[in-house]
């Protein structure tokens, strides 16, 4: 199993001091953090589209085993809620294609008020090239069940398994040979994060990314390090 962990996000100054040495300069953040993490999750080309100069000067700060994980636009996932997108999808999974063997994944996290819908998903899929990795997290239970699990299974794309603080447990559900944590709760105990750890150490994934969430006081870090430590 290859656990590649890290957090929502790297560029916060306000982690100087907990995480970042206190006068770390701001444009070597990345470079810190990959020293210390395997991975990061990218949240901003959620609102506007990644560029190639930006994913090109990220790469050669990296490791060659560092991995990416690419937040679709929101004018994929919930201006246009995965329909008639492929001129959108198109330029993005060319920009992502520059971090090459770099990228993680892409994220799909769709709207709360967006019901299931087995078609718009099914044509979705259809989209997505083989060579690239796609997680989708659906926030309306709607979507929770077997007829999707099959669909995502048949591209081998991962069923996003996210916490918070509202909803602390989630249920560990395989759909491809990998897959995708949010672990967005405020705080974990040694022992929350141990029995985690156990339910991936006892399934078949291959490849695991996990994140952590951000907060100013710099427990993101802390918390995805001491999961790594778990391996």
């Amino acid at each position: 199993m290859n656990l590649l962990c890290g957090t929502s996000g790297f560029s916060y100054k306000e982690w100087k001091g907990s995480f970042y040495p206190q006068k770390h300069p701001d444009k070597e953040m990345l470079s810190y953090y990959a020293s210390q993490l395997t991975a990061v999750e990218i949240n901003n080309t959620f609102y506007r589209m990644p560029k190639e100069n930006v994913l090109q000067a990220w790469a050669e700060k990296v490791p060659d085993t560092f991995k990416f994980s690419i937040k679709a636009s929101r004018k994929i996932t919930h201006f246009k809620r995965l329909k008639e997108c492929e001129d959108e999808c198109g330029y993005l999974f060319k920009m992502v294609r520059t971090l090459e063997k770099k990228l993680g994944c892409i994220l799909f996290q769709l709207p709360p008020n967006l019901k299931i819908d087995i078609e718009r998903l099914e044509k979705f899929l259809k989209i997505i090239p083989d060579d690239i990795k796609a997680a989708f997290e659906f926030r309306h239970p709607s979507w929770l069940i077997d007829d999707i699990y099959q669909m995502l299974n048949s591209k081998n794309c991962s069923l996003v398994i996210t916490e918070t603080d509202e909803a602390p447990k989630a249920k560990f559900t395989e759909t491809a040979d990998w897959t995708y944590l949010r672990l967005r709760r405020t705080q974990y105990s040694k022992e929350e994060l141990s029995e985690r750890m156990e339910k991936i150490k006892k399934s078949n994934w291959e490849d695991v990314l996990v994140f952590f969430k951000h907060e100013d006081e710099g427990t993101g870090p802390r918390l995805a390090k001491q999961f790594m430590e778990l391996s």
